[in-house]
């Protein structure tokens, strides 16, 4: 039997997150005995440059990291975009911020277009967006199960963003879930 593998990109500009989100996504993955390769690309400006972090993941070895055909798709910002729309494989879920992607692609996949950086900004925190783009993500492509991404999100908040990362978390989740 073939494995087929599922591929992740989460996608904006510098200092989003994404790479934290996708690490985060790729414990959660692992915790439920998912075979996870990642990869990850950033212009070498710290902020506002492209940034995009990648999951190759699998029910058997995923031994190569590199994306051909996504699954799922984040974008947080217009940045993003061109660098990913020939990517989208038919049937995908793109996950986009209403606000900062103007212009979403466009093609045989479906879109959900959340308010996720105003929702992190009325919780008090733009920083959360990442947060919110992962939940509404993991619930909107059932990606995996709400309490392992709980435990997944806990363990890698500083104590200080615990209760903040957790209300990012149900609020992305339930956003995910009603789109």
């Amino acid at each position: 039997m073939v494995e087929q593998n599922i591929e992740i990109r989460l996608a904006g500009s510098g200092g989003q997150g994404l790479m934290l989100a996708t690490s985060l996504l790729s414990k959660a993955l692992v915790s439920e005995g998912r075979s996870v390769a990642q990869s990850q690309s950033y212009e070498p400006t710290s902020r506002g440059g492209l940034s995009r972090s990648d999951l190759v993941v699998s029910d058997g070895p995923a031994d190569y990291p590199l994306v051909s055909k996504l699954n799922f798709l984040v974008l947080l910002d217009q940045v993003a975009v061109e660098e990913s729309k020939d990517m989208i494989g038919d049937g995908a879920v793109v996950v986009t911020d209403s606000k900062t992607v103007t212009e979403p692609p466009k093609g045989d996949f479906q879109l959900v277009a959340l308010p996720m950086l105003e929702t992190a900004i009325s919780l008090g925190n733009r920083r959360i967006a990442n947060t919110i783009a992962l939940a509404a993500l993991c619930a909107a492509g059932k990606l995996c199960e709400r309490e392992t991404l709980e435990k997944v999100v806990t363990a890698g908040s500083p104590k200080a963003y615990i209760d903040l990362n957790q209300d990012a978390l149900a609020k992305g989740w339930e956003m995910g879930l009603n789109r």
